[in-house]
């Protein structure tokens, strides 16, 4: 009798020991998948969704994402910070609203005269968030940045400007290689807030007031037009140094040719955080 009962209580604890041992086991598969072990790091996940193809007909016929364009379904620049990746499209280049999303855009190979180059802000897979140059401000976009669609290179410079400073900041791995003070625009043509960044380097051959200009990737709030050209943004030099510390431009950014002589060092694709 004795023996039965202590048999019975053994095979007890045998069948609560699988038991435990069953929920650990399923406990420890929920962990591991809700930490990202597996799912989409086994299967590379959205980042290694490929786009559907695209006719070269159909790609002729989106818009071109350069400053003379306009994006108003574009997704807003998200903020944060950026990878420090900047990317040239060797060919002309699908922009889409997300990962595997909807065509919005195609990023030419050549932006007013100068090789395109944009800074990456995200990174998922395959896929890349450029900052575009076009209206409106702050729009992006994703590429599917295989090796074989895009050139990639690693910029470690910025430029900060400061409007209410008057001051404008080269940085390299966020050390100051220099500041200067500049001239921003007039209360109502006011310099635009944003990330922009540098799409082009072109030498000034209509007007006098500066060597080079430096196109920027962000437009006028309040010219839709100047010079007959779309409002882009730019950074340049100026006859005299009478703008500096003031804001008497119709949005560009004025600086002195010490500063210039800087810039134009500085990389394509280089991000301007206007502040």
């Amino acid at each position: 009798m004795d023996d039965r009962r202590g048999t019975s209580r053994a095979r007890g604890r045998i069948r609560s020991v699988r038991l435990v041992a069953a929920a650990s086991a399923a406990l420890l598969a929920l962990l591991v998948s809700a930490c990202g072990g597996g799912g989409d790091e086994g299967t590379g996940g959205a980042g290694a969704v490929k786009p559907a193809a695209i006719s070269q007909e159909d790609l002729t016929k989106l818009p071109d994402a350069t400053t003379y364009g306009d994006l108003p379904g574009a997704p807003k620049d998200p903020g944060g910070d950026g990878t420090g990746t900047v990317l040239h499209p060797k060919q002309d280049l699908v922009v889409y609203s997300q990962v595997d999303g909807e065509p919005i855009a195609k990023l030419p190979t050549r932006q007013v005269g100068s090789p395109t180059w944009v800074p990456v802000i995200a990174e998922q897979g395959e896929w890349a968030q450029v900052l575009l140059p076009t209206r409106p401000n702050g729009a992006s976009g994703w590429v599917h940045a295989t090796d074989d669609a895009v050139e990639s290179a690693t910029n470690d410079y910025a430029v900060i400007v400061d409007r209410d400073a008057f001051r404008l900041e080269i940085t390299k791995n966020g050390e100051s290689l220099g500041s200067w003070t500049i001239g921003t625009g007039k209360p109502e043509h006011p310099t635009p807030k944003g990330r922009a960044y540098i799409i082009a380097s072109i030498k000034e051959t209509v007007n006098d007031y500066s060597p080079i200009v430096l196109p920027l990737s962000y437009h006028s709030d309040s010219h839709e037009t100047f010079g007959g050209g779309p409002g882009t943004v730019g950074i340049h030099t100026w006859p005299d140094n009478s703008f500096v510390g003031k804001a008497t431009s119709d949005g560009c950014i004025r600086v002195t040719q010490e500063a210039l002589d800087q810039l134009v060092k500085l990389p394509l694709g280089t991000i301007v955080d206007i502040v």
